[in-house]
């Protein structure tokens, strides 16, 4: 198993497997070519025997140089439940880490369960927002009219 940068290159890959990865929903159009070329620092790849069966897009803020980004993270539906995950997050954060980051931020729909389980067991917390979905705080129409969102925040500092 391997952990390496992004390349442009692999845009071609996952383009063509990310809307399969995700159920069958319609998930590409979140994953344009430049930030496979532009936010390589911060991007990975995880490989097993040289096939792609993960990756992390991420990148440092530059709004707020001390927050990092999680824009979009997939693993393979035949790779899940070993740790990959855990392992991009890991790597992500120690990247971002180096650049002076001291916190990281992401989002997700309130209805994407496994998700917030996930960032919970990751040690993120739900930032308050300004309405709830069952039992999520979750901001309002956060990525547009109806799109209501689950925000987490996790420390990189030791308390």
């Amino acid at each position: 198993m391997d952990i390496r940068h992004l390349e442009s290159s692999d845009f071609d890959f996952v383009s063509e497997v990310v809307d399969e990865w995700w159920g069958g929903r319609p998930v590409r159009g979140l994953l344009p070519r430049l930030f496979f070329e532009h936010f390589r620092p911060s991007s990975f790849a995880l490989e097993t025997n040289g096939a792609t069966e993960g990756f992390l897009v991420g990148f440092r803020s530059q709004s707020s140089p001390t927050v990092a980004y999680i824009h979009f993270v997939g693993v393979s539906p035949t790779s899940r439940g070993r740790g990959y995950g855990r392992m991009l997050y890991e790597r992500f954060f120690e990247a971002v880490a180096g650049m002076g980051c001291q916190e990281v931020r992401c989002i997700t729909s309130p209805l994407n369960t496994g998700s917030i389980a996930f960032h919970q067991r990751m040690g993120f917390e739900i930032l308050p927002g300004n309405g709830k979905i069952d039992e999520f705080s979750v901001v309002l129409d956060h990525a547009g009219k109806g799109q209501h969102r689950v925000l987490f925040r996790k420390s990189l500092t030791s308390s």
